[in-house]
């Protein structure tokens, strides 16, 4: 009742355009109100502002200014430079170098909205020019960002690592395969589409000429060597990671490729804050939530329904994935993730779930509620950076949905698909 309560309140605040502190915030105040009118006001805020103190939390702020800052200078553009100079001669080679560069992006960034920010006006023109129909490249692009919640450094998995307490360096590893899976359906979706409709791909790059985009790329590649580097071999914590990220990439796009002068710096800084202030206080609120999810046992009664009907790990895995994506269709995906993890998540644990499967399994949903309308946020970067209807975005998206729900089918059902690297490298 509780969390139907919540869920509602949040899904008609959306719908009738309030802000989103509103979303979570109202529900919020609403289950105090008439569930625990008794429960001191000092506690309420000691929850709300407790929430969010918390170390790994800051990973967040860093890894959001990183991504602005490379969008905003020369290391997005020469990523996608290296995956057009070994992808762009197949056919449909706009749509696997779309594809290549939303990974090599993703990989530094961990925001799927920087991506498609700074993706789309590089790719677009090249995909309509060599034949892709508007929809699809739109789609392409919105859809191709979405590896970039699953591969490190994922603000939605360090977020689930801080409400979980489970471990972001294995939850960072755990989703480079799905990624890469995730990829993969896109590029069949590319295959298909350049076949349908004789899109050839452009002159084979000689390999010098590879070797020089490798050569331009590589100050660009080293961000992700520093991250997955310096967290795998122990030298820093993903926060820690994170901050170096930041002066590495100041370094780079002011000292090394000369694209930043103080005027973009202090105008990437402040968009940088005003998304790092919208999440924290989704976070905030999200801690207050939770707490009153836990006070209402809602996990154990979910748990108990679970066992009343005799349902196993199987069928409560499709219960979580179609309730991710009823929800994933009105509601924020940081929302989503705030409301219904910390009541599901002990009931996978008490089914036998590895948690960072569970883990991964979410964030897929979350993905994939990043482009599925009516609310996809994605959707609206993607028709705001390119100055598109936002219903011309909507009529491409369907195949790569469809794809995002054949990969969630793989993962869910095959855990080594998610559990083998974290395993095997991180013990």
């Amino acid at each position: 009742m509780l969390l139907a309560i919540v869920v509602a309140t949040a899904v008609i605040l959306l719908v009738l355009g309030f802000e989103m502190l509103l979303v979570l915030g109202v529900p919020a105040l609403m289950v105090k109100e008439f569930f625990y009118g008794t429960l001191p006001d000092p506690v309420a805020v000691q929850k709300i502002v407790g929430g969010i103190n918390h170390s790994t939390l800051l990973a967040i702020p860093f890894f959001i200014l990183a991504a602005e800052l490379m969008g905003g200078g020369q290391i997005s553009a020469r990523l996608t430079g290296m995956a057009s100079a070994f992808l762009g001669h197949f056919r449909g080679g706009p749509g696997y170098t779309t594809i290549g560069g939303s990974l090599a992006f993703g990989s530094v960034s961990g925001s799927a909205p920087a991506t498609v920010a700074a993706m789309g006006r590089m790719v677009y023109p090249d995909l309509r020019a060599k034949g892709f129909s508007d929809k699809f490249s739109l789609g392409l692009i919105a859809s191709a960002a979405e590896t970039s919640l699953l591969l490190p450094p994922s603000i939605t998995l360090i977020i689930y690592g801080w409400m979980t307490g489970t471990s972001v360096a294995k939850l960072f590893i755990a989703g480079i395969v799905p990624g890469l899976v995730l990829a993969l359906s896109f590029a069949i979706l590319v295959a298909i589409e350049a076949r349908r409709n004789g899109i050839e791909g452009g002159e084979r790059t000689s390999w010098h000429e590879r070797l020089r985009a490798v050569s331009r790329a590589t100050w660009a590649l080293g961000m992700p060597l520093i991250i997955l580097g310096g967290i795998y071999t122990g030298y820093f914590t993903p926060t820690e990671a994170a901050a170096v990220s930041v002066v590495y990439a100041i370094f780079v796009e002011t000292v090394i490729f000369r694209s930043l002068n103080l005027r973009k710096l202090i105008d990437i800084t402040e968009r940088a804050a005003l998304s790092t202030a919208i999440i924290f206080i989704l976070l905030a609120l999200g801690g207050l939530l939770s707490y009153f999810v836990t006070l209402a046992q809602v996990p154990s009664h979910i748990l108990t329904f679970i066992e009343t009907v005799n349902a196993g790990p199987i069928v409560f895995l499709v219960i979580i994935n179609v309730v991710f994506l009823v929800v994933g269709m009105f509601v924020d995906p940081n929302s989503a993730l705030l409301i219904l993890v910390p009541p599901l998540y002990p009931v996978a644990m008490a089914l036998g779930i590895d948690p960072v499967h569970f883990g991964v399994i979410v964030t897929l949903n979350i993905t994939i509620g990043m482009i599925t309308p009516p609310f996809g946020l994605d959707l609206f970067v993607a028709a705001s950076t390119l100055s598109k209807p936002v219903m011309v975005i909507i009529s491409g998206i369907g195949p790569f949905i469809a794809a995002n729900l054949a990969t969630l089918l793989v993962i869910t059902y095959v855990p080594p698909v998610s559990t083998f690297l974290p395993n095997l490298l991180v013990g």
